[in-house]
């Protein structure tokens, strides 16, 4: 058996065990090295948090038996997409695969602010009164669902190996739980790393309750497509420490904090035009 085919076998082993490997690692910091001083109680959003991620993956499972890797397994068997298509070296593809898949979230994220429908399910995600290591995983199930079409029409037109697919998995849930830990690092460092991975002193002001802060930064893992469409933005006006997180017009912990909350959040209100949409700001502001 090629390792190609013993990859979709192990994935979810593979997966879990990069996961909660990763989830260690970054609690222990949160522990140690906080970033900021935490709003709400600790208990109530982890529990519900995780929560929602382990029946966001229950759904998943259900749906999907096969995943992302199965997808890239069953492409290559039917000879799909344009790496089965074309003879390209394992490396090219995997490289490849990988940058390309990164700029596929990159893409996705933008059109998840930009289209008022699907705003309302990603604004689960940005609700969150606090900013932490949970906070990576913590989506509204319908975005889940509609996160892993997306991926299996992206891996059905790109074909890349199984083992590009596995690598993409991990890295984009170990570097989602990195840079949305609330997590002190050295300014010099993170000016170094935020060039190859987006760092979470970068991703936090994508979290910010002001308009324009929260429609930059959009990136997961890559840092470079910020930089390349002009959507990067280098600090938070107020600073790291006194910045608001979350949504203006949700600060109910009730409503944002807990599970039923936050699956019942995306069907509140009217559907509105967003701030993607871009209002003026003033040259004092965008300073």
């Amino acid at each position: 058996m090629s390792f190609d085919e013993l990859i979709p076998q192990n994935e979810v082993a593979i997966r879990v065990g990069f996961f909660f490997g990763v989830f260690a690692i970054i609690t222990f910091w949160e522990v140690i090295a906080p970033r900021r001083a935490l709003t709400v109680s600790k208990a109530v959003r982890w529990a519900n948090n995780l929560g929602l991620v382990f029946f966001n993956s229950f759904i998943l499972r259900l749906l999907f038996p096969a995943a992302a890797v199965g997808m890239a397994a069953f492409a290559s068997a039917q000879g799909w997409g344009i790496f089965n298509y074309y003879d390209v070296s394992p490396v090219i593809a995997i490289v490849a695969s990988v940058v390309a898949m990164d700029f596929i979230i990159y893409l996705q994220h933008i059109m998840l602010h930009a289209v008022p429908l699907l705003w309302r399910l990603h604004r689960v995600h940005h609700a969150d009164l606090d900013f932490d290591v949970t906070t990576g995983a913590r989506f509204h199930t319908i975005e889940i669902i509609l996160s892993m079409l997306i991926k299996l029409a992206t891996i059905a037109v790109l074909g890349p190996p199984a083992f590009a697919v596995v690598i993409f998995e991990v890295v984009l849930n170990a570097t989602a739980m990195f840079n949305h830990g609330n997590v002190r690092l050295p300014l010099g460092l993170d000016r170094l790393l935020r060039w190859i991975v987006v760092t979470p002193d970068m991703h936090r002001v994508h979290h910010s309750v002001e308009d324009d802060e929260a429609n930059s930064n959009f990136g997961f893992n890559l840092p470079w497509w910020d930089r390349l469409f002009g959507t990067y933005r280098d600090q938070p006006r107020a600073g790291h420490e006194n910045m608001s997180i979350g949504i203006h017009t949700y600060r109910d912990p009730k409503l944002v904090s807990w599970l039923h909350g936050m699956l019942w959040l995306p069907f509140i209100g009217k559907i509105n035009s967003y701030a993607i949409n871009r209002r003026q700001w003033s040259e004092e502001n965008d300073q």
